[in-house]
């Protein structure tokens, strides 16, 4: 077993498909003084209107359908982002599907936690462990890597 130390400065990654966006940016300004503690990172246009919403400035990668998602998956999976909070769309298909599907997984190979509704996130922000150090356990995926391939 594996454990990680994640700070009480968390390093959070927002994304919101087109429908959600004003939704994110909404939770997000009702948020500030909580999100202000910690290092925000987003994907492109959101992170350019979250910027502007809360006067913070915050890391932004490529749009999710231009590669932005994988990119936060990578700092995912490098240890580099700590909580996800992904307002998706579950209305309507997205032509990066499978990037999304990519992204969540890795929050779950990664045992990061992550939102993808507002009461969802709304909780994760206010659990006090949101503001102190924990420790995250990483499962042994060892054995997945000695199986023969398929």
């Amino acid at each position: 077993m594996n454990i990680h130390k994640m700070g009480s400065n968390k390093r959070i990654a927002l994304i919101a498909h087109d429908n959600k966006k004003a939704e994110l940016i909404e939770w997000a300004i009702y948020n500030k003084t909580a999100l202000s503690r910690h290092r925000l990172f987003a994907t492109g246009t959101t992170g350019k209107m979250l910027e502007k919403a809360l006067d913070q400035t915050i890391t932004k990668y490529m749009s999710g359908p231009l590669g932005g998602d994988q990119q936060i998956g990578a700092r995912i999976a490098e240890r580099k982002i700590d909580v996800l909070i992904f307002f998706w769309d579950p209305m309507e298909a997205q032509p990066h599907d499978p990037d999304i599907k990519a992204l969540l997984r890795l929050g779950v190979v990664w045992n990061i936690p992550f939102a993808c509704d507002r009461s969802t996130a709304d909780f994760l922000l206010t659990s006090p462990l949101m503001h102190q150090d924990y420790d995250v356990i990483q499962p042994d995926y060892s054995v997945y890597l000695k199986r023969p391939p398929r």
